[in-house]
């Protein structure tokens, strides 16, 4: 089943399934949902050296410099999204490497204001009761690559909690 027809089978509240289906920039969505602006809380970020996975995701060496970032999406007081990602710090052009390493900035902003064309290829989608996120028990969970010029750019892992703060 793709991407697009996993999702649609999910009962999950709307507002959350247009956040999950956007090839956009969710931060953007929830401002405009939950009419706050939406902060990006950096859990933390640093420098690791690619494993074969990454390396191979990336089209880099192993032990290549990627960026491990991770997030919250707060909207008003409400953590909204749980956000791992990777980027390689080779692939990336030089202001949005810049941006990147500033933390707080949400990445499509960082894209848009620097005039970055990307598409997001999806990887994955899946509900979920392993690993609860901000108090709830279901969390949907997807996986994504941006690609700048036919190349990964980074590697994006977005946890959606599944409760009522969707009911928006």
């Amino acid at each position: 089943m793709d991407f697009i027809e996993k999702l649609k089978s999910f009962d999950i509240p709307t507002c959350l399934r247009v956040c999950a289906g956007t090839d956009g920039s969710v931060t953007f969505l929830l401002e405009i949902m939950t009419k706050h602006t939406t902060a990006v809380v950096t859990e933390y970020q640093t420098i690791i050296p690619a494993d074969e996975m990454m390396a191979e995701i990336f089209g880099v060496e192993v032990g290549a410099d990627i960026n491990d970032r991770v997030v919250t999406l707060m909207a008003g007081d409400t953590p909204y999204v749980y956000a791992r990602s990777l980027s390689s710090i080779d692939k990336m052009p030089d202001s949005v490497r810049c941006d990147m390493m500033k933390a707080d900035i949400p990445i499509g902003r960082i894209l848009r204001d620097n005039s970055i064309e990307t598409r997001r290829d999806f990887e994955d989608i899946e509900l979920s009761d392993h690993k609860p996120v901000f108090g709830a028990d279901m969390v949907l969970s997807r996986s994504y690559r941006i690609v700048h010029h036919n190349s990964v750019l980074m590697w994006i892992n977005e946890r959606f909690p599944v409760d009522s703060r969707w009911e928006l």
